[in-house]
């Protein structure tokens, strides 16, 4: 039973095709025929003509033909994972557990051969956040999958988002300080709670500053924007006991008249068990790759419904691979997950296109097929998603990193 929707989405042509090369370079200029496009969900062309002209689209014509084209069962926006976890693994900055001025861009790699994977498997956008070893861990960074060996030509500037977490990670490796400390792990958070005191002195802390400047400290300033919703705040979350926190401490802040916070709750793997929790902070969710067993990090359960029931009660949710490639672990694959436990085709579709695109303040570039967004598409052999369907062509940009020739 598993194995028919572990493998959705996922057949046909060889993963690692080279880019066509012109000239000795990449050719960024297309012309894509599609049996059926799917310009965002919900809005779907039949037998469309798709010119790509310099990695931008040109032009979305109903009917026609071309003897030059690409041709495609059907055509997609390409996917965008809203927390890829690829690329920065290991950079951790230990002196502090609250630091807010660092970014993970700084971090990068961008000759990781992960990326080239997650372009091929039809992940053209990636969400990239600190690693979460501390409670709040700096700013998040948005990157193409493909393009140019460089991390500035490929960053995407969307809202500017501060990564934080919950649960137990932020307090792995500190240990209380009995006597004389010996190192600056000699320190809190050793407990959740910890963790939560940590978040909430943060933001009090910040706060406070603002009314007495001889209390101002380092990075007050990036807490205070995050207050007043000027930066948004990814939280990394779990379990329903984490979330709670999460919520908790948003509404404390909003309670106490320090601000409205814009929160992400990533990884709410047991959102399911309190929904209303979710819909009553108005907080966005992108949820982790369903595990074969159900079982998450920090015991956390997942069940199939999580997707279908926090969309059915409008909240915003994103789907992520965590940066995985396997057959069973692609993005592609999270969307056939998650139709499994009720999620509709076209809100499936919305998980890996229009809502992280909206989620991380990029619309104006990707998430949908039209006139003047960059030129990145998902070529199908069949209908996105199913089992009898494969990713058979990938374009990044208008470079063609997947040839379905």
């Amino acid at each position: 039973m598993i194995t028919t929707t572990i493998v959705a989405g996922l057949v046909a042509a060889p993963l690692f095709s080279a880019p066509v090369l012109q000239d000795d370079a990449p050719s960024t200029s297309w012309t894509i025929h599609a049996d059926t496009l799917y310009v965002s969900p919900g809005k779907v062309v039949e037998d469309a003509l798709i010119r790509v002209q310099d990695g931008k689209i040109l032009s979305v014509t109903p009917g026609g033909s071309a003897s030059d084209s690409l041709h495609a069962v059907a055509v997609t926006a390409g996917m965008i994972d809203a927390s890829a976890r690829i690329g920065a693994e290991g950079s951790v900055e230990e002196s502090s557990e609250v630091i807010t001025r660092l970014s993970v861009l700084d971090s990068i790699d961008p000759f990781d051969p992960q990326w080239l994977r997650q372009a091929r498997a039809g992940v053209t956008t990636a969400h990239v956040t600190p690693v979460d070893r501390n409670v709040i861990g700096g700013r998040t960074a948005v990157v193409k999958t493909a393009g140019k060996p460089s991390v500035e030509a490929r960053q995407l500037r969307g809202r500017p988002i501060l990564r934080g977490a919950q649960g137990s990670l932020p307090s792995v490796g500190n240990s209380p300080a009995f006597g004389q400390p010996t190192t600056f792990f000699n320190r809190r958070p050793t407990t959740r709670m910890g963790v939560e005191w940590e978040w909430r002195k943060s933001f009090f802390d910040a706060a406070m500053a603002e009314r007495f400047p001889e209390a101002e400290f380092e990075g007050a300033d990036v807490l205070r924007a995050v207050l007043a919703g000027e930066i948004a705040l990814s939280v990394d979350a779990w379990t329903t006991a984490d979330i709670r926190t999460a919520v908790f401490v948003v509404e404390e802040m909003q309670r106490e008249g320090l601000g409205t916070i814009d929160m992400i709750v990533d990884s709410a793997a047991e959102a399911w068990i309190e929904p209303e929790l979710l819909v009553r902070s108005k907080a966005s969710v992108v949820l982790p790759p369903h595990p074969a067993n159900g079982r998450t990090n920090d015991g956390a359960f997942m069940a199939w419904k999580t997707a279908a029931d926090l969309v059915a009660r409008g909240v915003p949710v994103a789907l992520s691979a965590h940066g995985d490639t396997r057959l069973s672990g692609r993005l592609s694959a999270q969307v056939a997950f998650a139709m499994r436990g009720g999620l509709s085709f076209q809100d499936g579709l919305a998980a890996v296109t229009t809502v992280p695109a909206k989620m991380l303040g990029i619309t104006d570039r990707v998430g949908t097929v039209e006139v003047g967004k960059d030129a990145d598409l998902v070529l199908w052999t069949g209908t996105p998603f199913e089992l009898t369907s494969g990713i058979t062509g990938v374009l990044v940009g208008g470079e063609l990193v997947r040839d379905p020739r």
